[in-house]
């Protein structure tokens, strides 16, 4: 215990002595040739590698551990640029460069997530209980160090090369970038002092660098521009994205998430090698919240990458059976963004509805629509319930015609979708009343022999959201009456006028007073 707090003491001591003489030999009155003799005894890899090793030392020490970072932050605050920057005050053959990445590396270590070992990859909140007054100390750091790149100049004190601030502040960009989303989204791990600071980095990266926004950043101006820094931070992510290290690091999941939303077309196709994979992999977890990040990751190359690339080594149809068998899930959350993703990726597999001008044959499409409805009938739990009827409209547009293959179905789970209330937002029979709309404009031609079942389910509806008993807002009644009203007008258009006859006999004396508003509205309507 006494040897290790020795070797703190020696550590902070050299350190300190260190930042002195960096801090001080301006003010000297030596002579050009002098100065340039302090400074290759004391060079600016000597300072950054002792605060390397006085934060190794500091290990769990969180005090200790700000103590060196606060030293730090003072030599980035009043040391001579020349000093911190120039090359020829680097050890030969080493560049500034190379010392600044081992510096940040080093910085954004000591504030890095805890690893777990278990298959869940999960630890208790008490186990990120430093991280985020760690991340705040690191952070002033990186914001110090990033405003001196920012103004540093050559300097004449010697004619030895000098490292470009900008080409420095652009080589640090992905290791900034990475810590700063690691500790900018609401985690068990993160603050609000921390996303705070993180924020503050981001953004200070950002202009620093002369970019215009994150995506700039990341991917340049064009393809293939070596300006953006997507690919670096794509590597440094690479060896904690495998598969027997993806869970380790709670972070890094969230972190190739976010950058990888933050990048569109055309830049993501040059990176699809390195991103579908590991997007791949996170949807095939067996916990639901990683399935979803993966889904959602796997969702945006799908709009972000040409179909041709998709389709190239056979990737989309990978991905098709990938996503099918999410469909078997009773996880709501799961599946609201399953079935989105599913329908972009069948316009990718498959021809859209009458572009060949002959009869379509029995395709994707069709089977998934098929597993869909079957669910959806026999599918009890209201949060399902509103996910499916959500998305079956845009199942029905996205088809087409061709709906009519499933019509006998699709009827069963529109009228048993109305009969349910799922008060008081009633989302569900919103929606399914909205595929009903839909489906009466597309299959018209067959609905006159469906005119009772669907017509009683209609008037049921009705007569259901009249009643006072029902917990629902008058917003609500309204909308769920003007659905149905316009329903029950495509169902009269559809069936030349045959619905008008049925409810010229419905007797005015046993329903509410707005059920028959609504019914005479239909009959007026020519």
């Amino acid at each position: 215990m006494r040897e290790t707090q020795r070797e703190r003491d020696i550590s902070e001591m050299a350190l300190s002595d260190t930042l002195q003489d960096l801090q001080i030999i301006e003010g000297r009155e030596f002579g050009e040739s002098q100065t340039r003799g302090q400074l290759s005894a004391r060079s600016v890899r000597e300072v950054l590698s002792r605060v390397q090793d006085s934060l190794r030392i500091a290990g769990s020490s969180v005090e200790q551990g700000v103590d060196a970072l606060k030293n730090v932050q003072q030599m980035f605050e009043s040391g001579e640029v020349h000093l911190l920057l120039s090359e020829c005050c680097s050890d030969e053959g080493i560049s500034v460069e190379n010392a600044y990445l081992d510096l940040v590396s080093s910085l954004t270590q000591f504030a890095a997530l805890p690893l777990c070992e278990a298959d869940s990859g999960d630890l208790p909140a008490r186990s990120y209980a430093a991280i985020p007054d760690r991340a705040c100390a690191v952070c002033a750091v990186l914001l110090t160090l990033l405003r001196r790149l920012g103004t540093g100049k050559e300097t004449p004190h010697c004619s030895g090369p000098a490292s470009p601030p900008s080409q420095l502040a652009r080589a640090l960009a992905p290791l900034f970038c990475v810590f700063a989303v690691t500790h900018l989204e609401d985690q068990p791990w993160t603050s609000e002092a921390s996303r705070t600071a993180a924020s503050e980095l981001l953004d200070t990266v950002v202009q620093g660098g002369s970019f215009v926004s994150v995506a700039h950043l990341l991917c340049g101006e064009a393809p293939g521009d070596e300006a953006g820094c997507l690919g670096a931070i794509l590597e440094i992510l690479k060896p904690e994205l495998r598969k027997e290290t993806w869970k380790r690091n709670q972070s890094t999941k969230h972190v190739f998430a976010w950058i990888l939303i933050h990048v569109g077309r055309p830049w993501l196709a040059e990176f699809l090698d390195r991103v579908f994979p590991p997007s791949l992999l996170m949807s095939d977890d067996y916990r639901t919240e990683n399935k979803v990040l993966g889904v959602r990751c796997l969702h945006h190359i799908i709009l972000n990458v040409p179909a041709a690339d998709l389709r190239q080594y056979n990737r989309a149809q990978v991905l098709y059976h990938a996503l099918f068998n999410h469909l078997y899930t009773s996880e709501a959350q799961l599946i609201e963004v399953v079935l989105p993703c599913l329908l972009d990726l069948l316009s990718i597999l498959e021809k859209p509805p009458g572009s060949t001008g002959t009869p379509r044959k029995p395709n994707r499409y069709d089977e998934v629509m098929r597993l869909v409805l079957t669910h959806m009938e026999m599918e009890h739990k209201l949060a399902l319930r509103r996910v499916y009827a959500r998305s079956l409209t845009l199942f029905i547009d996205r088809m087409g015609i061709v709906t009519v293959r499933h019509l006998k179905r699709l009827e069963r789970v529109i009228v048993g979708y109305m009969e349910v209330s799922d008060a008081p937002g009633e989302q569900a029979r919103l929606s399914i009343l909205d595929a009903l709309e839909r489906t009466l404009k597309l299959a018209w031609l067959r609905v006159e022999c469906r005119l009772a079942v669907l017509a009683r389910a209609l008037l049921r509806l009705l007569f259901d959201v009249s009643m006072d008993h029902t917990p629902l807002s008058p917003g609500v009644r309204a909308e769920l009456r003007d659905k149905a009203t316009q329903c029950l007008m495509l169902l009269d258009h559809s069936t030349q006028g045959k619905l008008k006859v049925l409810l010229m006999e419905v007797d005015s004396s046993c329903t509410d007073h707005a059920v028959l508003e609504c019914i005479k509205k239909v009959i007026d309507t020519s």
